[in-house]
């Protein structure tokens, strides 16, 4: 079985018997007996002109040009999204082996940010849906228990997992307020009543063992974000209490994401987040950005609250929908949330799950935590009017890379927007030092064009589009809104995304390892990522993050790529 693993090569990584495990379980669990491609093969598959495909994976519909050749695509994104998934999962799995955390995240970051497209990719077919679940299940699994470079504090989907855990371990209470004794502990005017019930007290004994580690880290959090998100609630006349609506969505984590592909602080589904303005692009995801999500946070919690007149009952609507609220009502005659025992188990626990954070949260000594002392999530704002790249923006406020990120986790790719600007995040106290040095910077430095205009022409398909620009043929539909590839047509405009070029050269990786200096090399033919890599004493992985390349392009000569050679 091992055999076909020879990215697992004792000659090339010298790994010992124990990685047999992983690397066992990693087939078992992610690809369901897939084989998975070696990196050699993978290599190979990015040679110059070469497409893509991957051992044990069945290729997806041929696609007809009128030259009579066959192309790899299908009006179908799906499969080739799950495909490119797994990749970079793999990628994930063999960095993590090599304790290469920031690898790790990496690609951690390129499999949520292409999940999170699925709801746009319109209605899966029952095969298709079967797929993405068994597909979710796996990646989970492995990024919750088998990732262990990982700190907790980086694990996007781990209050979705808490959630999920905590309602297998509590026991089934009915509670009826009528006739169950429950403390108030908190009714205040213009407060969500907190009170305590035996369901209540079952989800705080959880938190304070099992969950005590993960709620210590939604602490730390509530602290980074406590004024922001309470001074915005206060700005929409709205309790403080729903401050720990977040901490139960995501942990007050900007990245985390749901199997319900819902993203974000506030956790918003693609289609909810798009009536409450908040835009995905292939620049940015807003569901990410905490001000902007939180502003449409509180206007939908405000909608839900008129709707309903009762806090427990727009809490609930907001994890499982008005409608199914709405015939939980009719079913049982009353608007108790209590009386409500058709409502999914999911649902029923969802009020108590958040009573239990906000008791907690609001009186931590008394429970036995305490709120760390961190820095608060303040900012200063700068408009930029073009797209400009990313590591070129870090430089200029003195800061590191991910520290940027940090500030505007909505950006999806290595440089700002480039229409209508883009107001970027920077810590405070960084704006008149970022001005100077921004401004002192050749606008050709300042400003990186990332991406070029290309008309369709005849007997052109996305497919061969994609090979002539180095880009792979999910982003480039995903740029431009194309939900089925079979329907481009002779003079349509698209907007390439360009790796490999001027624009990519300028937002690769500005500063590299310690003791290693820069330079840029000429793509020549028949060259591939594996001999460049060989050649200069890399790796092929070290070589795609220097250059934002994603793991299922291709390179193509004349292409100019940034290597960071050990110096003698």
């Amino acid at each position: 079985m091992l055999s076909n693993f020879t990215i697992f090569n004792s000659h090339k990584y010298n790994l010992n018997r124990s990685l047999t495990g992983i690397i066992i379980f990693f087939v078992a669990i992610l690809i369901a007996q897939e084989n998975v491609q070696s990196e050699e093969n993978i290599q190979d598959s990015l040679k110059v002109g070469a497409s893509r495909t991957i051992p044990g994976i069945p290729p997806v519909n041929g696609y007809p040009n009128g030259n009579g050749n066959k192309f790899v695509e299908t009006g179908n994104r799906l499969p080739q999204l799950l495909r490119d998934v797994k990749v970079y999962l793999s990628d994930a799995v063999i960095a993590d082996v090599h304790k290469d955390t920031l690898e790790v995240i990496y690609n951690l970051d390129r499999i949520f940010n292409l999940l999170t497209e699925a709801d746009q990719l319109g209605e899966m077919t029952a095969e298709d849906q079967e797929e993405f679940n068994r597909y979710e299940v796996s990646l989970i699994d492995v990024y919750t228990h088998r990732l262990t470079t990982l700190q907790a504090s980086d694990i996007a989907i781990t209050a979705e997992q808490l959630r999920s855990e905590i309602s297998e371990i509590t026991e089934p209470l009915e509670v009826e307020m009528g006739l169950s004794k429950f403390t108030i502990i908190d009714d205040r005017d213009g407060h969500i009543p907190l009170i305590r019930n035996k369901k209540v007290d079952q989800f705080i004994k959880f938190f304070q063992t099992k969950g005590k580690k993960q709620f210590k880290i939604w602490l730390s959090r509530y602290g980074e974000y406590e004024v922001l998100i309470k001074t915005i609630l206060k700005e929409h006349e709205l309790p403080e209490e729903l401050m720990f609506l977040a901490m139960i969505e995501s942990g007050f984590n900007s990245k985390a994401y749901s199997r319900a592909n819902a993203s974000g602080m506030w956790q918003f589904i693609y289609s909810t987040g798009k009536i409450y303005g908040l835009e995905r692009t292939w620049y940015v995801d807003e569901r990410r950005d905490p001000v902007k999500a939180t502003h449409a946070a509180c206007t939908y919690l405000k909608d839900l609250y008129k709707e309903f007149d009762n806090w427990y009952l727009a809490l609930s609507a907001y994890n499982a929908g008005s409608g199914r609220i709405h015939r939980a009502i009719r079913l049982h005659q009353t608007s108790d949330f209590w009386q409500l025992h058709s409502l999914p188990k999911e649902t029923r626990n969802y009020l108590p799950y958040f009573l239990a954070a906000a008791i907690i949260g609001s009186s931590p000594k008394e429970y036995g935590f305490t709120i760390p002392k961190v820095s608060s999530f303040s900012y200063d704002e700068v408009k930029l009017e073009k797209s400009a790249d990313l590591a070129v923006l870090a430089r200029s406020a003195g800061i590191k890379m991910r520290s940027l990120q940090r500030y505007n986790p909505e950006l999806r790719q290595s440089a700002t927007p480039n229409k209508n600007g883009y107001v970027l995040k920077l810590p405070k106290g960084t704006k008149s030092k970022f001005t100077a040095k921004f401004n002192a910077l050749p606008e050709s430095q300042r400003f990186a064009p990332q991406y070029t205009v290309h008309r369709v022409r005849r007997n052109e398909s996305l497919w061969t589009i994609s090979r002539k620009y180095g880009v792979s043929i999910h982003d480039l539909a995903s740029v431009n809104k194309i939900r089925n590839r079979h329907k481009i047509k002779i003079g349509q405009k698209l907007t390439i995304p360009v790796p490999g070029s001027k624009a990519a050269l300028a937002s690769a990786q500005s500063t590299g390892p310690s003791g290693h200096l820069k330079k840029v090399y000429t793509v020549k033919r028949g060259d591939t990522l594996g001999h460049i890599a060989q050649n200069y004493n890399t790796r092929a992985r070290n070589i795609r993050r220097w250059n934002g390349l994603r793991y299922g392009g291709v390179i193509y000569p004349g292409q100019k790529l940034v290597l960071w050679v050990k110096q003698g």
